[in-house]
């Protein structure tokens, strides 16, 4: 079902996760018989991420390809252009950090749970089959979102229970007609492309993950919060959804 996938990384200042990540992928790599094609998206790094990646390029033969621009614009613009660049079959968008492993493809597979290269699935830790292991705060965080969320929209146009997981599998030409229509650079682009998927009536699957939280999140309790919350009533208006 699945023979090769673009992974793309959207960073911004992220040194002191970068090796991890490296040696992950590394293992994922060597492990996986797939045609796979990394994609680092920087998103105007100020620190020493984009030499890390760019040294680790040089010494391997791994398929990589580096999008640099220098002003740091936001996840859902890195996204956009790292879409844009995928090549393969699928595109697996995925957070630098891994809170939710490569190998979650995999087991997928194993499970039967992709389906076909029609539909779309959304990586989700609100699932019961789910596993997740994360700090108070960001518990809190996700589940004011969900509040507003689900305040803000129809919930049966929302439909799922987790637009914010940062793994998500798209059929290659699937997801480039919704990120080129992607106008949300924030923290907010997940649902906006919720709702460009919806309006487009792409079929989403909900798939359980283990999701880990990992230290050194850039976001804020109560400034973020507040960005959301506008950002979701901005794209109410928007589409009048």
């Amino acid at each position: 079902m699945i023979n090769s996938i673009s992974i793309v990384f959207p960073f911004y200042n992220e040194e002191k996760r970068i090796p991890k990540l490296l040696k992950k992928i590394e293992k994922f790599n060597n492990n996986n018989k797939y045609n796979l094609e990394y994609i680092f998206v920087d998103d105007g790094s100020e620190d020493a991420s984009l030499k890390l990646i760019r040294d680790f390029k040089k010494k391997t033969e791994l398929n990589i390809k580096i999008i640099r621009y220098n002003f740091n614009m936001g996840k859902g613009y890195a996204l956009k252009r790292g879409v844009a660049s995928a090549s393969k079959e699928w595109i697996l968008t995925t957070d630098i950090d891994l809170s939710v492993k490569l190998e979650q493809i995999n087991i997928w597979l194993s499970k039967k749970k992709i389906l076909n290269n029609k539909n779309i699935y959304f990586g989700s830790r609100l699932l019961k089959d789910s596993n997740i292991i994360a700090k108070k705060n960001r518990i809190l965080i996700g589940g004011i979102f969900n509040i507003f969320l689900r305040l803000i929209f129809d919930k049966d146009f929302i439909k799922i229970k987790d637009t914010q997981c940062g793994f998500k599998l798209y059929p290659n030409k699937i997801a480039k007609k919704i990120f080129m229509n992607l106008k949300e650079n924030g923290f907010i682009h997940d649902v906006e492309i919720l709702i460009l998927i919806r309006l487009k009536k792409y079929d989403i699957n909900e798939l359980a993950v283990a999701w880990k939280h990992q230290n050194g999140s850039k976001i804020n309790l109560f400034i973020d919060s507040f960005k959301m919350l506008f950002g979701l009533f901005r794209l109410k208006l928007k589409y009048k959804v």
